[in-house]
């Protein structure tokens, strides 16, 4: 009995290895997650300046693949202050209520060359949505750079409620866009 359970713990030891190995070191100083809206139809950028990411990719396996995105959602950076104050309030990403959106991938499908599309649960204001993001992976070195765009509708997020949920001032289209700058370990 002995024997076996060493065997084991060698074996799980040894495909835990294997994972951390595939796992890249996700450089946040050079990666980026925007939002564009469209306030009165004149596009708005706004940056998420606090994100973290835990990427397992392999482009000979891409299917046992995983990405996983955490965002501060009071990080939301519109460039003003005051704008910045409200979007983090109840009426938009309520921050002190739901501080974290997520993305947890569930499959890595290759769309060809160096494109895959990415399936996986999003998560904003405890409001979830399976969707697909097309994204290109560049490679370069021992980096990797994940790039893609998610269009979503704010409000089946309640991004946007009371006076805001009317779409005619600030459009119900959002395009998530993020550029995920990844060294291998």
């Amino acid at each position: 009995m002995k024997v076996k359970l060493n065997r084991w713990m060698l074996a799980t030891a040894a495909s835990l290895a294997l994972v951390a190995a595939a796992q890249a070191q996700v450089d946040v100083s050079k990666s980026t997650v925007t939002a564009t809206s469209k306030q009165m139809n004149v596009p708005t950028d706004g940056k998420f300046n606090k994100f973290s990411a835990q990427i397992a990719f392999d482009p000979a396996k891409p299917t046992a693949g995983t990405a996983n995105i955490s965002i501060d959602t009071g990080s939301y950076d519109l460039g003003d202050d005051d704008y910045n104050k409200q979007v983090r309030g109840a009426e938009w990403f309520d921050a002190a209520k739901y501080p974290t959106a997520t993305f947890v991938s569930s499959a890595i499908a290759p769309a060809g060359g160096n494109k895959y599309n990415v399936t996986g649960k999003i998560t904003i204001k405890g409001k979830s949505q399976t969707v697909t993001v097309p994204v290109t992976v560049t490679q370069q070195g021992a980096t990797e750079t994940f790039d893609g765009a998610l269009p979503i509708k704010r409000t089946q997020f309640d991004v946007g409620t009371g006076e805001w949920k009317d779409t005619s001032i600030v459009a119900d289209d959002v395009v998530i866009k993020f550029h995920i700058v990844a060294a291998k370990k």
